[in-house]
């Protein structure tokens, strides 16, 4: 077994990971010390669908990769922001941000053919934002469903432990205008610290079992045994994203150089899925979320990224051989 390969891609996860865990854990102190606890539950739209709707394009405001988002998605949580709200944020955000969106751009615009996949670097960025979006405000339909049934009980005790009654917040408000700033900095950073320790272990562990991933499918040559059938290609990318747990933000570079020979809508499926899901993502969840609402999400991306990515595949070939057909008429 090559160990130093091994060794490169685990440092190479946790690198790639630990400025945006870095980042998330700060923002998430920031949330902690200075958004009353109801204050952005306030803001949603009392229309759950709305409400949702508006979780999916969080990223716009909480530009995060899904290395960090797990962290900041807890305090939100804390804050009173919807469940299905956070999981909709969660799923979609780390897609539908502007850094995200014009790496993908990048990624896909160079002029060699093999680059130009379904249509060329704008459509591709359509593509996957458009299925994120769809896949996420579905399963935060799923998520608003289960939490109307089972309620707290969807979430990890961290997540829950400690909150204030609503009732006493304007009292508590009161007592945080005597704080004086190294109070608050200080509780910034006792609890970014809390959140930055609780997550590694999770990541650190994540890294391992990616990196063991990555090197049994790299040394199986999986590559080599691609058939035609793209329900294959496409499974396989969809377990190459969960293996590989890349950043979103550098993901599209490496779908965009796989050989040609994979169908482009296996591509998009490794787009799609990979910010969504992937073994870091997983662990990460657990410190979020009960094992229900984890099988819940999972199940509902997985099926939903391999629906419409072989819809994406087949839909254009039987248009395609419709017009063929009428023209011939």
């Amino acid at each position: 077994m090559d160990y130093e390969q091994l060794i490169l891609s685990f440092t190479s996860i946790i690198y790639e990971a630990l400025p945006f865990i870095v980042l998330g854990v700060l923002i998430a102190g920031l949330l902690e010390e200075f958004v009353p606890q109801q204050a952005i539950a306030k803001v949603i739209p009392s229309n759950r669908y709305l409400a949702i709707a508006l979780g999916g394009i969080l990223g716009l405001v909480f530009p995060m990769c899904e290395c960090g988002i797990i962290v900041v998605m807890k305090r939100l949580l804390r804050k009173g922001l919807p469940l299905s709200v956070c999981v909709a944020y969660v799923l979609a955000g780390p897609v539908i941000n502007v850094i995200v969106m014009t790496s993908t751009f990048v990624a896909f615009n160079p002029p060699q053919e093999r680059d130009y996949i379904l249509g060329g670097p704008y459509y591709v960025v359509a593509w996957r934002v458009g299925l994120s979006y769809l896949i996420a405000f579905t399963t935060a339909i799923l998520v608003d469903w289960q939490w109307k049934i089972h309620g707290t009980r969807l979430l990890h005790p961290s997540v829950t432990q400690g909150l204030r009654d609503p009732s006493l917040e304007a009292e508590f408000q009161a007592e945080e205008k005597k704080k004086t700033w190294h109070d608050r900095l200080n509780n910034i950073t006792q609890t970014a610290l809390h959140d930055f320790v609780d997550i590694m272990a999770f990541l650190v562990l994540g890294a391992i079992l990616a990196a063991g991933g990555k090197y049994a499918m790299t040394e199986g040559g999986l590559q080599e045994h691609i058939q035609d059938t793209p329900a294959v290609a496409i499974l396989l990318m969809m377990a190459i994203a969960v293996l590989f747990c890349l950043c979103s933000e550098a993901d599209a570079f490496v779908a965009a150089n796989f050989p040609a020979f994979w169908p482009p809508a296996s591509k998009l499926a490794f787009l799609v899925l990979g910010p969504m899901l992937d073994l870091k993502l997983y662990l990460m969840y657990m410190r979020v979320f009960r094992t229900r609402l984890i099988f819940t999400i999972i199940s509902s991306v997985v099926v939903q990224v391999f629906v419409y990515t072989m819809l994406v595949h087949y839909v254009p070939i039987l248009i395609a051989k419709f017009a063929a057909t009428a023209s011939n008429q």
